[in-house]
């Protein structure tokens, strides 16, 4: 996301939400909103979510607010999602963009989650098993961009963003 926003600056970053703790050198509202899960619970519950999820173990969501705001000043706003959220998001506007970012290989996908060395294999073992199901959904996006390498991924993905906007 930092490489695609550092080329379009004007795009704005919508930070999610999430029950999961940071993790070193995340901070709040940058990276994350990290939140209590009582507190995501209560703004699932008053709609303030415009989509949210259950993903790994760990609630994710995207606050409406911020997005509806941007949208409404003529922003583009770009969601780091997964594929619940984007079919969620899809649903509530069928005009959004949706764009599916995926792993040159498996074994690459697997060599980059046990590099992070942020989860224990079974968190690792239980990511690539969703990993499988959201592969199998990226054919209902608009776009695939393979992220053999990092600078071609993110062309890509500009080139896509302009030709829509």
């Amino acid at each position: 996301m930092s490489g695609l926003l550092a080329r379009r600056p004007a795009l704005r970053k919508s930070v999610s939400a999430t029950t999961r703790p940071a993790r070193d050198g995340e901070r709040y509202g940058e990276d994350y909103r990290f939140l209590r899960p009582e507190e995501f619970e209560a703004a699932a519950v008053a709609g303030e979510f415009l989509e949210f999820a259950e993903v790994h173990g760990h609630r994710y969501g995207t606050p409406r607010a911020p997005v509806e705001a941007a949208i409404a000043a003529g922003d583009t706003v770009v969601l780091e999602i997964d594929v619940q959220g984007a079919r969620s998001v899809r649903e509530a506007d069928p005009s959004a963009l949706l764009i599916f970012v995926e792993p040159p290989s498996w074994d690459v996908l697997r060599a980059r989650l046990e590099s992070r060395k942020t989860d224990p294999p079974e968190v690792i073992e239980h990511r690539l098993a969703n990993a499988r199901a959201e592969l199998a959904a990226a054919g209902d996006f608009d776009h695939r961009v393979v992220n053999d390498d990092l600078e071609g991924a993110i062309s890509q993905v500009v080139r896509i963003i302009e030709g829509a906007e």
